[in-house]
């Protein structure tokens, strides 16, 4: 009987220091304190968010990632040689700024992002009827890349496996976008 109450005290004391050990984790991830929000300037097929500013992320390496979303116009020209635009802007190929370490691991848990950029890229040639040449889409119009333009951006900041901010912003929205 005595080891019984001793297995059972101690599956007990075992359950209620996971479960401590839980909440102070999910307490510290709640202590990011953002000091200064990013912001993001649009220009052309680009997007550069600057000034985030972080505190409480702790020793694990905060990585940001940027992603863009946008469109592409064409140029489209008949088999006479006459240019004329394309009626149909297409998606652009999403772009991406890669891994960016926000230093919070060097710096007792402040990050700062000083300056991270991405562009969208040219989608594959489409055809004059997806961008809307020709009337009912000749096959005889050649189509030409005219423009790229970044129309949205989605920020993401990762501590290990847990994501501790995130913003989405719009071309023409607030400078400091919108919680996603």
């Amino acid at each position: 009987m005595r080891k019984f109450v001793r297995m059972r005290t101690f599956l007990w004391l075992s359950g209620a220091a996971m479960l401590a050990g839980a909440f102070m984790a999910s307490i510290a991830l709640a202590a990011v304190n953002v000091k200064s929000e990013p912001s993001a300037s649009f220009s052309g097929a680009s997007v550069t968010v600057t000034g985030g500013n972080f505190s409480g992320l702790g020793s694990t390496p905060a990585i940001a990632n940027l992603t863009v979303t946008g469109e592409a116009t064409y140029t489209c020209t008949n088999p006479q040689g006459h240019a004329s635009p394309g009626q149909n802007p297409v998606p652009a190929e999403e772009g991406s700024s890669g891994p960016f370490n926000l230093g919070n691991s060097d710096h007792n848990g402040r990050g700062t992002i000083t300056s991270i950029t991405a562009s969208v890229k040219a989608p594959p040639t489409p055809s004059a009827k997806e961008v809307g040449c020709g009337g009912t889409g000749s096959t005889k119009w050649s189509v030409t890349l005219n423009s790229l333009t970044a129309t949205a951006a989605h920020l993401t900041i990762t501590e290990g496996e847990t994501l501790v901010f995130c913003r989405n912003y719009t071309k023409g929205g607030p400078a400091n976008g919108t919680e996603c």
